[in-house]
């Protein structure tokens, strides 16, 4: 089956979906053009990602060469800084879908706001003074907090990633969100933390080899967290504060400005200027 187009009932967005790519799509402006636009560019998203399959799901490494597709750059790209980390450029996928698409919609139509959401990894366009404001929801649908982004800020991509998320996670973390420039580089930063929210060996976590879950994981037979019992306050302020080395990290190298961390209802942030925990207290609880 091809791509599948609707206009949901508000008349004000449009949903796209081929195979696993779920997109909702709003804009502010001339509307129809952007859509066509977005609709136009959706068509051949999946075929072109998966004729270079087998290298972006390729351990990436400082010396591995660039993809030939738009979308596979931009992965590469938004991958390339982060290398030093295993990673493949599949961290990168849904915000480079996003960005790409979103491109598409800014090139053809006059939009003072327009976004993409990949599954919740979202691509942002603001001018004109706009501004986009987003719920952090956690997977049991509770509201984790509060994103605001205004054209002034240096964000134009948001990603979430987790154990509870469409991909495997090394992590325990139940969810992380992370503010970049693009939503690719989001993407793959919110990923790198996940991972990083760990308790290396710990008895309450369970782990399996990723190509048992899926048999064709880019991640191999590397051990991936299924489940994760109650832990303790000390356990879970260790897991959050590894993850949070990790995003400040990120933050000092300038391929991020926010990210927030949740694991078990407690919550750890590096920018609350842009992400607004619900219960930003609970770390230390």
């Amino acid at each position: 089956m091809g791509p599948v187009a609707k206009l949901l009932p508000c008349g004000l967005r449009l949903h796209l979906q081929h195979g696993p790519i779920d997109l909702i799509i709003g804009a502010d402006g001339d509307r129809t053009k952007a859509f066509d636009a977005a609709q136009a560019r959706f068509a051949t998203v999946l075929d072109e990602l998966v004729h270079e399959l087998s290298v972006l799901r390729a351990p990436m490494t400082k010396e591995t060469p660039s993809p030939t597709g738009l979308i596979a750059r931009r992965m590469h790209v938004a991958t390339m800084p982060l290398s030093n980390h295993f990673v493949t450029r599949m961290a990168a996928v849904a915000g480079a879908v996003a960005d790409e698409v979103l491109t598409a919609m800014v090139d053809a139509a006059d939009l003072p706001r327009a976004y993409v959401n990949n599954g919740g990894d979202i691509a942002l366009h603001l001018h004109d003074g706009a501004q986009f404001t987003t719920a952090m929801m956690a997977h049991t649908g509770d509201v984790l907090g509060q994103i605001t982004v205004t054209e002034a800020d240096p964000i134009r991509g948001i990603a979430t990633s987790g154990r509870h998320g469409r991909s495997l996670s090394f992590g325990v973390a139940d969810s992380v969100t992370v503010l970049a420039t693009t939503a690719a580089r989001a993407d793959v930063a919110a990923t790198l933390i996940a991972n990083a929210v760990d308790l290396p060996d710990h008895a309450a976590i369970t782990r399996k080899p990723a190509n048992d879950l899926v048999d064709d994981s880019d991640l191999g037979a590397r051990p991936v967290v299924t489940d994760c019992a109650p832990l303790s306050l000390i356990d879970c302020q260790t897991a959050l504060l590894s993850g949070e080395d990790r995003a400040t990290q990120f933050q000092a190298q300038n391929l991020i400005s926010a990210a927030g961390l949740f694991l078990q209802g407690h919550v750890a942030t590096t920018n609350p200027q842009f992400l607004k925990a619900k219960h930003p207290e609970r770390l230390y609880a």
